[in-house]
Order: structure tokens, then C-alpha cells, then sequence
């Protein structure tokens, strides 16, 4: 299995992480592309081809503007559109991402896990120490916490979490202020 190589851009006013995922294939995904200024755009732009990769997919974790912001530029620029989220997996390279809907933050919402490399990008499902807001339209506060209850029961708990603001964690690290729910 070919390692996993991830680059977080922060972007946006929001503060949004956006993922490029790689390995040593050299293709690659774009997650969650919120760039909205120029110097991000640049910055990703920059790391692609610095790095000589070829981005096969734009992964989306839910629609919330602060994630799709740099979505018309990864279009222009790599000829792609979001991937379907009603497929149950997405491959790049050596590697294979399940998709795990995760409704509740948004009725769309998904996280992609790679179960090899033991990594989930959960969007604004789960963060470090709490979980995505509720109270915007289509959240729904029953369905948030089924779901953080979905995650603590699929993915190991030595899984990392990189979410779609603020810091990496483990599921093991969160589990415990899940249960309480």
C-alpha cells in the first residue's frame, strides 16, 4: 500500500480546511475546496504542480458555501465537478475512500474514510471536542447525533479525524463526549 500524503489549505474568512490527498502514484483529490481568495487558489494551484500530481476527483463533504467556494476554480482549472455522493466508494491511485453518510449538519452530509491508512475526513460533521452546528437550514440536531453515534461505532478508534475546521483528532479522543449524548 502506497502511503497517503495530505496538505491542508485554511481558507476562506470561515476558516475552512481544504485537503489535497495523495500518493506516490501521484493522483490525487481535492476535499472541501473553499479557496476564495486569489493567494489561495495560487497556493493550491502551486502545490499541485510542484508536486506533479494528477487530481482525478473534487470530493465534497456537504454543499455549505465555506466548502465549495474554489469549486468553479478546481472546474476551470482540472476539468472537474463534484464527485457523486450517492456512490458508496471514490479511488485515487492506490487508494479507496468509503463514503459514509453522516446527515444532521447538513441533510447531505458525508465523511470519507480510507480504511488502510486509518484517516476520515468528516466535514462539519465532527470536530476536535464537539460537533457541527445544527441550526442552519436542513440541520437537524436527532439526525447530528445519530450519526456521531454511526462514527464511533464504523471507524476504529485509532482512526484520525481531519475535519472541516480547526484541528486533527482520533475517534477514540471524541468517542467519550459522544456516548454522553
Amino acid at each position: 500500500m502506497a502511503n497517503i500524503k495530505i496538505m491542508r489549505f485554511v481558507c476562506n474568512p470561515l476558516q475552512e480546511n481544504c485537503y489535497i490527498v495523495s500518493d506516490d502514484t501521484n493522483e490525487a483529490v481535492i476535499i472541501d475546496c473553499g479557496a476564495y481568495y486569489a493567494e489561495e487558489k495560487a497556493a493550491i494551484k502551486q502545490y499541485i504542480a510542484d508536486n506533479n500530481l494528477s487530481v482525478k476527483h473534487l470530493l465534497v463533504t456537504h454543499d455549505h458555501f465555506d466548502h465549495v467556494y474554489g469549486n468553479d476554480f478546481v472546474k476551470i482549472n482540472y476539468a472537474l465537478t463534484p464527485f457523486d455522493r450517492s456512490n458508496e466508494t471514490v479511488t485515487f491511485g492506490n487508494h479507496t475512500f468509503e463514503i459514509i453518510h453522516t446527515p444532521g449538519h447538513a441533510p447531505e452530509s458525508v465523511v470519507f474514510y480510507c480504511r488502510e491508512e486509518k484517516i476520515a475526513f468528516t466535514g462539519d460533521t465532527l470536530f476536535q471536542g464537539t460537533l457541527g452546528r445544527y441550526d442552519l437550514p436542513g440541520g437537524d440536531l436527532h439526525d447530528l447525533v445519530a450519526s456521531l453515534h454511526k462514527l464511533i461505532v464504523v471507524l476504529p478508534g485509532d482512526t484520525q479525524i481531519l475535519p472541516g475546521h480547526g484541528e486533527f483528532s482520533f475517534i477514540e479522543d471524541e468517542a467519550e463526549w459522544i456516548k454522553s449524548f
